[in-house]
């Protein structure tokens, strides 16, 4: 695992790339490898690496170059059917210096040039460079667990993995995207291309950026086909399930460094707890965490999780989270480099700070959710199609009316918040609907919170008309397979795994997540979305998979997802920060929002007339961002 970096001068040759800016490159995400640096500059191009050695800790020192020295590359990841490439390579006479699985990129590209990329099966995001053609690859891997940052300037293009490696290099500039800000407040994430920065942009998952002396070129590499197979039955679809998961959680296993892995005492982790310790000769090390001050509505999952160590004889590590976490919030801005609400960014943050302790690699159970229907907004999705056969005039003029009069419930339950977001949205159509159901204030409202400047410069349409382009984008699907792919390109890699990978390896720890190998994922949009969410149980397929596997008790209790008690936390021990932070003086300041419409929302969640929680949680991560970036 590594981050990498580079600047390549295409458009202005004569400009040389200066080692004073790859270093200072380097050494902003030298938490992504602490344990070595390499570099490579040749005039008008300059590219290095941060190590964190977990394949060939010995010789795996990037830049890795073909045998005669034409093809160089730096890479972050892992790519797991390195060996079986690496025997096909040698066997048309690639000759081999080292033992990583990076060298396998440099001979791939030999022998399938831009189309090596499908070929890999891991995480991945590379920068190849070919002398002899003065081209430049910039690659990411299909489901986007690795990052890559780039801006495009007058003198050619500057790249990394995170976006602070960027704006080391003089003359980025630091100004707010209004359309990412306004991305932002809809979702809680920013979706890519889009950064928080105007100018700097993702690159897209599956996505294979070639730029060469004469411009730059985009290419998807992989689509995510969905073709739900009505031919094959339940079993066939367990049998397979289970196979494909076990293969990738072993695969997964490969590593020179201590590994562990994250139980939430949920399903998804649960699972692969089980599966790695079938494929281990020594306990497997889990690590948890619990909540302090925690409020009625919320289920502390601690049990859970040692009911699964336990089964499994893991060594296991628990620890609880306070909500004093003012300088933790601080901290994570700093780690996120964009706001990103997620309400897990707390416990993410410290179970990653526990686990390294102990280990270097950690497996995760990341995106059993999206593969197998694991959303309680999927099930609201789906019951939306039942609600619809009620009359009009009893939904809008009886059902409506009551149920946006409900107060929201004390004990910090969420229930009549998504009560009230499905009966809002029920009259719309199915895309529409399912924003209604993600997003963190309605179109019209969202608007009136921008500073009556910034109004015009914003149109508030526009992420929708974005959202709706992915969800309708598959053809002569159903509409909840409709949801799963929009998840899968837009939630998945800009919300969880961003978060994921820029917390964990600012601890230097390399999480794996096998449940999104995209043999895995492409065999899961097989499984007709029926036999995913049935007789509205989420994860149906997945809990008849784990009946072997986990305690009775894991798999009937409602999961609750590897968050905090945010909306507990907002309304009492961080509201006095959040009433500094988000105060009439602050936001003046600030020119973004307008003091009297945020208030109004404040005053809203306090009386508790309505539930703001990622909102309030948004608008304070954005101020405290915009605190240590500006």
């Amino acid at each position: 695992m590594c981050g990498i970096f580079g600047i390549y001068n295409f458009s202005q040759p004569e400009l040389e790339v200066e080692f004073s800016d790859l270093k200072l490159m380097g050494d902003a995400i030298a938490h992504r490898g602490p344990d070595d640096e390499g570099f490579y500059l040749k005039k008008n191009l300059g590219f290095g690496s941060r190590r964190l050695s977990i394949i060939d800790r010995r010789c795996g020192h990037q830049p890795i170059a073909n045998e005669d020295q034409t093809i160089r590359v730096v890479y972050n990841g892992e790519i797991y059917n390195y060996l079986e490439l690496r025997q096909s390579l040698e066997q048309k006479g690639h000759r081999f210096s080292t033992s990583s699985d990076t060298e396998v990129l440099v001979h791939l590209y030999e022998d399938y040039g831009e189309l090596m990329p499908t070929y890999l099966r891991g995480m991945f995001a590379f920068a190849l460079w070919d002398s002899r053609s003065q081209k430049l690859l910039l690659a990411r891997d299909r489901v986007g667990i690795k990052p890559l940052f780039y801006t495009i300037t007058r003198a050619g293009i500057i790249f990394g993995s995170e976006l602070k490696c960027l704006l080391k290099i003089r003359g980025i500039r630091q100004e707010v995207d209004l359309e990412a800000l306004d991305a932002y407040l809809t979702l809680s994430y920013i979706p890519a291309p889009l950064t928080i920065f105007s100018g700097i942009h993702k690159l897209l998952p599956g996505h294979l950026m070639i730029i060469r002396p004469q411009g730059v070129e985009l290419k998807s590499y992989w689509t995510l086909v969905i073709e739900p197979d009505y031919t094959k039955t339940e079993s066939y679809f367990l049998e397979e399930s289970m196979r494909l998961l076990e293969e990738s959680v072993r695969i997964h296993l490969m590593s020179e460094v201590p590994l562990g892995a994250f139980l939430s005492g949920g399903i998804d982790s649960g699972c692969v707890v089980a599966l790695m310790a079938k494929n281990l000769s020594s306990p497997v090390q889990t690590f948890t965490i619990g909540f302090s001050a925690a409020g009625g509505g919320f289920d502390d999952e601690r049990p859970y999780a040692r009911l699964v160590a336990k089964q499994y004889g893991a060594c296991h590590y628990e620890e609880e989270v306070s909500p004093q976490a003012v300088d933790l919030l601080h901290r994570v801005v700093q780690t996120l480099d964009e706001p990103l609400a997620d309400d897990s960014v707390i416990p993410s943050y410290t179970v990653s700070e526990m686990a390294k302790r102990q280990v270097t690699v950690i497996l995760s159970g990341l995106g059993g959710d999206e593969l197998f229907a694991g959303y309680e907004r999927y099930l609201g999705f789906h019951l939306a199609d039942w609600y619809d056969h009620l009359p009009r005039w009893t939904r809008q003029r009886v059902i409506h009316p009551l149920v946006m009069s409900l107060p929201e419930r004390s004990d910090g339950s969420l229930a009549i918040n998504h009560l009230k977001r499905f009966v809002r949205g029920s009259h719309l159509s199915a895309s529409s609907r399912y924003l209604e159901f993600i997003s963190l204030l309605p179109t019209w409202q969202r608007y009136q919170l921008y500073h009556p400047d910034i109004r015009p410069k914003i149109d508030p349409f526009r992420i929708e008309k974005q959202l709706e382009s992915c969800f309708i984008r598959p053809t002569n699907i159903s509409s909840l397979n409709r949801v799963f792919y929009q998840d899968i390109h837009t939630y998945l890699p800009d919300d969880i795994l961003a978060l994921t990978d820029r917390i964990s390896m600012a601890h230097s720890l390399e999480v794996r997540v096998p449940f999104l190998d995209h043999k895995l994922l492409e065999f899961c949009f097989r499984i007709p979305a029926e036999m995913k969410l049935k007789f509205f149980q989420k994860k149906y397929l997945l809990k008849k998979c784990a009946a072997n596997l986990l305690p009775q008790a894991v798999l009937r209790h409602k999961k609750q997802g590897f968050v905090g008690p945010l909306a507990h936390w907002l309304r009492h021990d961080l509201r006095p920060y959040i009433c500094e932070l988000l105060s009439q003086e602050r936001l003046r300041q600030l020119g973004f929002f307008d003091p009297r419409a945020v208030q109004m929302i404040l005053d809203e969640h306090f009386s508790r007339r309505q539930t703001h929680d990622k909102l309030i949680f948004a608008l304070l991560l954005f101020q405290i961002w915009h605190m240590e970036y500006r």
